[in-house]
C-alpha cells in the first residue's frame, strides 16, 4: 500500500504521524521543497528578538526517518489519474491514497504589495520586520490584513492583532513608543469579527487605550513606498506590515479536483475531497462546509488532518469513512508578555482579560508542540 502526503507543515506531519499509527506497514511518502517544518505560530515573537531563526525552522529528516517514511524532495506542479500520480519538478509519485495538505498562498494582487511585508510568508518576512524595527528611530508603522472575497474563511487576522500589540509593547519597553505612531487598517468596521462580537469590542478598546490609530471600513486601494491608499482616502506609512487573503496552491490548474469560488480544494465534512476516489484535504489549501466563523490555523489542519487520514485508511479498507473534525477557534493572542485567550466553538464563545500565565502557556505548548522534532 502506497500512501502519499502533500506537504510539510503541520496538517502535513499530524497525517504522515497518523497514517504511520494505523498502517505500519505502509509505504508513505512525503512531498515537499525541502524537508523543513516553520513553527509560524511563533514567528510573532521574532521582531522583539524573543525567538531566532533556530527556534522556528526545523529539519524534519529525523522525525522521517522514525516513522519510516520516504522523503520526495520537489515542488508539487500537477496531479493526474484522478490523484493516484503526483508530478513534481523531480519526478512523480504513484500512491494508492492521497492527503493534500500543502498549505494556501497568499493573493498579491494589490497594486505596490511589494512594499509591504507579509509575517506568516515565514522567517525571512519576520526577520525583515526584526530588522526594519532596529533600524527605525520614528515614524509610522501601518499594519493590517484582508481576506479573499469569494472565500470568507481564508484569512488570518490573529497574527496581525499579535503583531500589532506586540510592536506598541516592544516600543514601550525600549522606551521610544512616543516616536512612533501605529495606525490600524482594515477594509471592515469590525475587524476579527470571526473571532467574536466581543472580541472585537475588547481589540477596538485595546487600540484606544494604547494610542493606536484605525482606519477601518475602507478596502485598500494600493501600497507606496511611503503610504497606504484605501477607498476612503490614504495615510503615510514608514513601513508597511500586511496579511492578504489566502487562495489555493497554484499546482490545482493542473489538477483534476473541484476548486471552490476562493481557488480552494473543495472537501466535505470528511476531508475527503469531493467527486475523488481516496484523496482528501487538510488545512488551508481545503474549502469545506463550515460555520461562518471558521477558522484558518494550525490548529484546524491538525483536526482535519487526523480525520482525513483516518477516512482514508477506512476507504482502503473498504470501510465507511464517516470520521469528521469538529470547528473550534483556539487564539491565544499574545502581546510578548501578557496574552488573551480567544475561544470559539458552535456551542459557546468567550475570551479572557490579559494575564502572564497565558503567554507562559502559549511558549509551554510550543515546547510541548516541537518536543519530538528536537530530538
Amino acid at each position: 500500500m502506497k500512501l502519499t502526503v502533500i506537504g510539510a507543515g503541520f496538517g502535513a506531519l499530524t497525517a504522515v504521524r497518523r497514517l504511520r499509527r494505523l498502517r505500519p506497514q505502509a509505504e508513505i511518502t512525503l512531498i515537499a521543497p525541502e524537508p523543513t517544518f516553520q513553527y509560524y505560530p511563533s514567528l510573532i515573537w521574532v521582531p522583539a528578538g524573543i525567538r531566532r531563526r533556530e527556534d522556528i525552522l526545523f529539519d524534519i529528516g529525523p522525525l522521517l526517518e522514525r516513522l519510516d517514511v520516504r522523503f520526495h524532495a520537489g515542488r508539487v506542479t500537477g496531479v493526474s489519474d484522478d490523484g493516484r500520480r503526483v508530478i513534481t519538478d523531480a519526478g512523480e509519485v504513484e500512491n494508492d491514497g492521497l492527503i493534500v495538505a500543502s498549505g494556501g498562498r497568499f493573493i498579491k494582487k494589490l497594486p505596490g504589495i511589494e512594499h509591504a511585508i507579509t509575517l506568516c510568508e515565514g522567517i525571512d518576512a519576520a526577520e525583515a520586520i526584526h530588522d526594519r524595527l532596529g533600524e527605525m528611530n520614528g515614524g509610522t508603522i501601518a499594519i493590517g490584513f484582508g481576506g479573499n472575497p469569494k472565500e470568507p474563511a481564508a484569512v488570518r487576522g490573529g497574527p496581525m492583532f499579535e503583531l500589532l500589540f506586540g510592536i506598541d509593547r516592544l516600543l514601550r519597553q525600549q522606551g521610544r513608543r512616543d516616536q512612533f505612531k501605529l495606525v490600524f487598517f482594515n477594509p471592515s468596521p469590525r475587524p476579527g469579527n470571526r473571532l467574536g462580537e466581543s472580541a472585537v469590542d475588547r481589540l477596538l478598546d485595546r487600540m484606544k487605550k494604547f494610542d493606536i490609530e484605525t482606519h477601518i471600513g475602507a478596502k485598500p486601494q494600493r501600497f507606496e513606498a511611503d503610504r497606504v491608499v484605501t477607498e476612503k482616502g490614504e495615510f503615510a506609512a514608514d513601513l508597511i506590515l500586511f496579511m492578504p487573503g489566502m487562495t489555493g496552491p497554484a499546482w490545482l490548474e493542473n489538477a483534476p479536483f473541484p476548486i471552490s469560488p476562493g481557488g480552494m480544494i473543495e472537501a466535505d465534512e470528511h476531508a475527503r475531497v469531493k467527486g475523488a476516489d481516496k484523496v482528501y484535504v487538510a488545512g488551508d489549501s481545503g474549502s469545506y462546509p463550515a460555520p461562518d466563523w471558521a477558522p484558518k490555523q494550525a490548529h484546524m489542519a491538525d483536526l482535519q488532518a487526523v480525520a482525513a487520514a483516518e477516512n482514508l485508511v477506512a476507504e482502503l479498507d473498504g470501510q465507511p469513512a464517516e470520521r469528521t473534525f469538529k470547528w473550534e477557534l483556539v487564539c491565544v493572542m499574545d502581546m510578548l508578555d501578557r496574552a488573551t485567550l480567544v475561544f470559539r466553538n458552535e456551542k459557546r464563545q468567550f475570551v479572557t482579560p490579559p494575564c502572564r500565565l497565558l503567554h507562559w502557556a502559549k511558549r509551554f505548548f510550543e515546547w510541548w508542540y516541537l518536543r519530538d522534532l528536537r530530538r
